[in-house]
């Protein structure tokens, strides 16, 4: 299920109020990191973030030998966020890890400093665990009835398994709509809660030594 069809839906099921001066915003142009910055540890910021992460074939593609991340230039507040993403087997990927762990952090705050790995909501990116969340530096939501405990990094298991198989192009959905959030995965649901703790912030794009591509990032204000 593309991401257009995914944020058409909630459009007019969902939130049937939407004006229609609301439009997608795309956060990856597909030529270049224009409207990102990079981190790892070792070297620090990177304005220019093509100095530690490439797009090739109008994709984001993140690899090599340190671990890091891009981070948007812009924060947001209630909005769905579309991510199509896969993994690189290529073998002549440079990898830091055979472990196949990523994710799509939203709600990073924009005082927040950069470290591995800064303050927002993670819609982990796991083999065998993508659609979890993981809270991360006391962040908190209810899920259930029940609200998660804070600490430096706190999961909350999927509801259920939506992955696609390693290789194959998979579609994640994440709506933030006045501290609930839902996450998505091909269409379905894995995850969801209120009450969040933080409720405005930046996207990050997480690379923990795996290879990974990004196709679209794709963010519509709601």
């Amino acid at each position: 299920m593309t991401c257009i069809y995914r944020l058409l839906i909630f459009s007019l099921v969902l939130i049937p109020n939407l004006t229609k001066a609301q439009s997608n915003i795309e956060l990856f142009n597909q030529k270049d990191l224009s409207g990102w910055y990079a981190y790892e540890p070792e070297s620090g910021k990177h304005e220019n973030a093509l100095e530690l992460f490439a797009v090739d074939q109008q994709m984001i593609r993140l690899y090599g030998n340190k671990a890091g991340y891009l981070m948007s230039e812009q924060s947001f507040d209630n909005f769905q966020l579309c991510v199509e993403f896969r993994w690189n087997t290529d073998s002549t990927f440079v990898r830091k890890s055979n472990k196949k762990n990523s994710g799509i952090t939203y709600l990073v705050p924009k005082e927040s400093h950069d470290t591995l790995w800064p303050k927002g909501v993670q819609f982990q990116v796991k083999e065998g665990a993508t659609g979890d969340f993981i809270f991360i530096q006391n962040v908190t939501l209810r899920i259930n009835g029940v609200q998660t405990e804070p600490g430096r990094s706190v999961v909350a298991k999927r509801f259920t398994d939506a992955s696609n198989a390693i290789g194959e192009w998979n579609t994640a959905v994440i709506t933030v709509v006045n501290g609930k959030i839902k996450q998505e995965l091909n269409g379905k649901l894995v995850n969801e809660g209120v009450e969040s703790s933080v409720s405005k912030g930046r996207i990050l794009l997480q690379y923990e030594g795996y290879p990974i591509d990004f196709r679209k990032v794709q963010i519509k204000k709601l």
